[in-house]
């Protein structure tokens, strides 16, 4: 469970939060009290998450590149947060492909950045790397990875998501050792989510935003990999899991300073096809989708997480089965659409999942 109490008035950083993930991190930040500072480019869409749910209105935001150290430094010394959150990244498979060197640059360098930063300073004691699913070495097997397989990744975002796990792991041996926890009092985790769902992601070439345009567009959505299996979830399941991850870093250090996995429950796992055939459903007004038959880069057919780590040792386990992950998500794009107060509609999702997941939202 999360403490609200813990967030109260704590200096927090957020990289990465002009992005789908940050947005709603940050804004879960807000309405727990905590103090925000966020560290990101601006956003790449448009429109986006963070301009429509107005995220920067209760934080300082930071508009700079992760790969530009002194800026970076320059934060982490100016704020002096206790907790940072990493989640600056480029962040989809097919634009790694097509800009390969900016994507290691960005997740790779920019892990070393943001480490080298926080090893440099004094004041933080909590750090959440926010990685992927995809850092496994993906054999195709149909298993659920557990966090001590082996890391790798046949494209370059999955590849450098496994090269950001490995620089975690080296700077923490090196520099943040877990049983030398009392003298440097940093802690550092890797999380390593399922695809995250939910209202207010624009991207290109990404299964829900791309639904959502077809729908409002009324145009059948043409599907790439209809039989592809992936860990599906709301993006405040494994965001939960995040802050909880935090507190039990801050708090107790060395017991917690490892890779976690995020994911939906054993029996909530399902293929591409599956989950559009719920979301047309949902959507009804004559939403439909095809199979693309064209040529197109290789992806995994199969992941699965095995969150019986998180489960057991955080307490943490998803809320939301899928259908009602995409309920709230079709709910948010349409109060989009119909022009609604989108702040609010946000909190009101934030808070509705907390109540679902029995804590508290301190404001």
């Amino acid at each position: 469970m999360i403490e609200p109490s813990f967030w109260k008035d704590r200096n927090v950083l957020v990289t990465g939060h002009t992005g789908f993930k940050g947005s709603w991190l940050a804004l879960w930040l807000q309405a727990i009290g905590a103090k925000v500072v966020g560290y990101a480019l601006p956003p790449r869409t448009q429109p986006n998450l963070y301009e429509v749910a107005g995220v920067e209105r209760q934080m300082v935001s930071i508009l700079a590149d992760i790969r530009d150290t002194d800026r970076l430094r320059g934060a982490l010394t100016t704020h002096q947060p206790e907790v940072v959150f990493h989640l600056a990244a480029q962040a989809e498979i097919l634009p790694s492909y097509a800009h390969p060197a900016e994507t290691y640059a960005t997740n790779v360098m920019g892990t070393v950045n943001l480490l080298d930063a926080v090893r440099q300073g004094n004041g933080v004691r909590a750090v959440v790397v926010v990685t992927s699913d995809k850092c496994y070495e993906n054999r195709e097997s149909g298993q659920a990875y557990r966090e001590s397989d082996p890391l790798g990744g046949a494209d370059p975002y999955s590849s450098s998501k496994g090269c950001a796990e490995l620089v975690t792991a080296a700077y923490r041996s090196s520099f943040f050792a877990p049983a030398d926890h009392a003298r440097h009092r940093t802690a550092i985790a890797t999380a390593r989510a399922g695809n995250a769902i939910g209202g207010g992601d624009w991207s290109e070439n990404r299964l829900i935003p791309d639904a959502m345009r077809a729908f409002l567009d009324s145009c059948p959505l043409q599907v790439r990999h209809p039989g592809a299996i992936r860990p599906w979830q709301h993006v405040l399941e494994p965001l939960a899991g995040y802050l909880i991850l935090a507190e039990r870093l801050h708090q107790q250090g060395n017991a917690f300073a490892e890779a976690w996995n995020f994911g939906p429950g054993d029996g909530d796992t399902h293929s591409v096809g599956q989950l559009l055939d719920v979301l047309v459903a949902i959507w009804g007004d004559g939403a439909t989708w095809r199979n693309d038959r064209s040529s197109h880069p290789h992806e995994a057919r199969c992941l699965r997480l095995d969150t019986s780590k998180a489960n057991s040792a955080l307490l943490w386990r998803p809320r939301w089965p899928l259908e009602t992950a995409l309920r709230m998500t079709v709910d948010w794009y349409r109060a989009h659409s119909s022009g609604e107060n989108m702040t609010a509609i946000c909190r009101q999702q934030i808070s509705d999942y907390c109540r679902t997941a029995g804590s508290p939202i301190a404001k």
